[in-house]
């Protein structure tokens, strides 16, 4: 064995591995990115989720854009007011009035009030059942399938199905929008966390067609609107709605809607 050989290889290397290292740490300095500092500290105040709630990839997305200026101290739904005022005083702003959300499922039709028009047989999935002949096995096109794509996307276990149709713990949801974006009937939609009622419905059919397919689908009686004191609620396209801002919670929307298609919350 050369021992000369070994030593002269062993020198080379070393000499590679140092240039090597020069080089990438001269690059290192050259090419560096200057951050705002702020960045850092705005992504240790978020949560960490990265639910992708905020609109952008992950935290560290969102903090980047706060640091940019280019998306609200608030801008974090999981975070909510606290993390808002934290981050808020990083940046040296105002975090604005936060309303709590909750997602909400507009359909109230369970196993035994909704009506089915065949057994379904495959993919247990939402999205692919809505490919089905009807948009899926019930009768009524625009409920819930009860399969469970939203219960599969939440990422706080927030959303189960309950006797067919699925239902949100308004305690563990976040506001984050997954099961909002998994919903292929588009069902489910963000209320403030305050509301005490919201309408179980979500078809825009006329009333005989309604009493077809649901027994507590909405049938646009109009009974809801007429009988609202502060005009919170309107019939729209055979479906009622209630303007959560004007709702005071009287309940007699609750009341007189002879489907109880208005639920208390």
């Amino acid at each position: 064995m050369n021992i000369t050989a070994i030593l002269l290889a062993t020198a080379i290397v070393a000499a590679v591995g140092l240039l090597i290292g020069l080089f990438l740490g001269v690059a290192g300095i050259k090419f560096k990115v200057e951050t705002d500092p702020r960045e850092e500290e705005v992504l240790a105040a978020l949560p960490g989720n990265n639910c992708g709630g905020c609109g952008f990839p992950g935290c560290s997305g969102l903090a980047a854009a706060i640091a940019e200026n280019e998306a609200p101290v608030n801008g974090c739904p999981v975070g909510g007011a606290p993390v808002a005022a934290r981050i808020a005083q990083i940046m040296g702003l105002e975090a604005g009035e936060s309303v709590k959300q909750v997602a909400f499922v507009k359909c109230h039709g369970t196993c035994d009030k909704a009506k089915t028009d065949y057994e379904y047989v495959g993919s247990k999935d939402c999205r692919m059942a809505s490919f089905a002949p009807g948009g899926g096995p019930k009768s009524c096109n625009a409920g819930c399938m009860g399969f469970g794509t939203c219960v599969s996307v939440c990422p706080f276990d927030a959303i189960h199905v309950v006797e067919g149709v699925a239902v949100v713990d308004k305690e563990a949801c976040k506001a984050c929008g997954k099961c909002i974006e998994a919903c292929p009937k588009k069902l489910i939609e963000l209320i403030p966390y305050e509301s005490t009622y919201a309408v179980a419905c979500n078809s825009h059919e006329k009333g005989p067609v309604v009493m077809k397919a649901c027994e507590t689908g909405c049938i646009g009686c109009m009974l809801c609107q007429k009988n609202c004191p502060k005009e919170a609620v309107k019939v729209e396209n055979f479906l009622a709605r209630i303007d959560q801002e004007k709702c005071e919670g009287c309940g007699v929307c609750a009341e007189k809607c002879p489907k109880k298609s208005i639920v208390n919350l």
